[in-house]
């Protein structure tokens, strides 16, 4: 199975999705392998989750959806693309991180507003050396990751991508933008 794999291919419903180009960009700033330990908090339909799955085929993905809805796609998108190695948690984070194992890396797609209580329970279960991705959307969300990792001393960097997909319009293509996206990644020190 390729990465990058088509929106289209997921299954919806009424759930955000993080975009193809923007799971790319997240998963190459994971730095994840095939035994990776990893984390997706605010999991959303679950592409991130199938995605990091599928590069770490010999590790184990755990998916944390506080959303009833989210969490029954998260299952049909699992079963769809055919991966064992992922957990769904349906809980709220922090309270659903607390019985993770040791991690190599953490993606946060949704925080719900608690992204330094996400921060400090994720501190404790990340490896030295792990990696942190938080996607933002809000300049709350960004000002605070990265205060945090400012405040930690941990070494991080970040930045703003958006996407214009072309998109045709019967004799004419157009550009169509898609939200941006702040893309902050941390190593643990």
């Amino acid at each position: 199975m390729a990465l990058m794999i088509d929106d289209e291919e997921f299954i919806r419903g009424n759930v955000p999705m993080t975009k193809r180009e923007v799971r790319a960009l997240t998963l190459a700033e994971a730095r994840l392998d095939s035994d990776s330990i990893v984390v997706d908090v605010g999991a959303g339909t679950g592409s991130i989750t199938v995605e990091a799955a599928l590069i770490a085929k010999r590790g184990k993905v755990f998916a944390v959806e506080r959303k009833a809805e989210a969490v029954e796609l998260i299952k049909r998108n699992v079963e769809k693309f055919s991966v064992a190695n992922v957990e769904i948690i349906g809980a709220e984070a922090p309270d659903g991180l607390k019985d993770l194992p040791e991690l190599d890396a953490a993606i946060i797609g949704g925080s719900g507003g608690n992204t330094d209580r996400i921060l400090d329970v994720l501190n404790t279960k990340l490896k030295v050396g792990g990696r942190i991705v938080v996607n933002a959307i809000t300049i709350q969300t960004s000002a605070g990751a990265l205060e945090y990792f400012r405040h930690h001393n941990w070494n991080y960097e970040a930045f703003q991508v958006q996407i214009t997909r072309l998109k045709k319009i019967r004799a004419y293509d157009m550009g169509q933008a898609l939200n941006p996206v702040w893309i902050i990644a941390a190593q643990k020190p």
